[in-house]
């Protein structure tokens, strides 16, 4: 348990626990700068972020661990799973709260935005280690 730990779990539940803090820290500068002092959604907001966070964690996760050697098609392949699974919670919340109607363009958009900052994070991490492994 401790070699999994160490191996990429701990890296993921870093990951995590910083992209949910500023995701959050973002959305409530962009409610106040709006005059809204409390979130509209309430506690579903925070969950539907949690959530959607995870997806993205769990994708950095695939693409760091994945074997394919072409990264490109690396981030191809696990970027449509993970949408499709992103577009399905939001067809699946759609049961619990009327959606707004921008929600699949909005999700898309965030979910992509969060898809490309953890598929740069996984580049740097792999060109990193590759470099140090030829110098050795």
């Amino acid at each position: 348990m401790k070699n999994i730990w160490n191996k990429w779990l701990k890296d993921v539940l870093f990951i995590y626990c910083g992209l949910y803090t500023v995701a959050t820290i973002v959305s409530s500068i962009h409610y106040l700068s709006l005059g809204i002092f409390e979130d509209p959604s309430g506690n579903w907001h925070e969950l539907d972020r949690a959530v959607v966070t995870f997806i993205i964690v769990t994708a950095y996760a695939l693409i760091r661990y994945t074997r394919i050697k072409n990264f490109f098609v690396k981030a191809v392949v696990v970027y449509i799973p993970t949408m499709t699974l992103t577009f399905l919670y939001v067809f699946l919340r759609g049961f619990t709260e009327e959606l707004a109607s921008t929600a699949y363009r909005d999700i898309f958009i965030n979910y992509t935005v969060g898809f490309l900052v953890v598929s740069v994070i996984a580049f740097v991490v792999q060109m990193v280690k590759k470099k140090h492994t030829t110098h050795k």
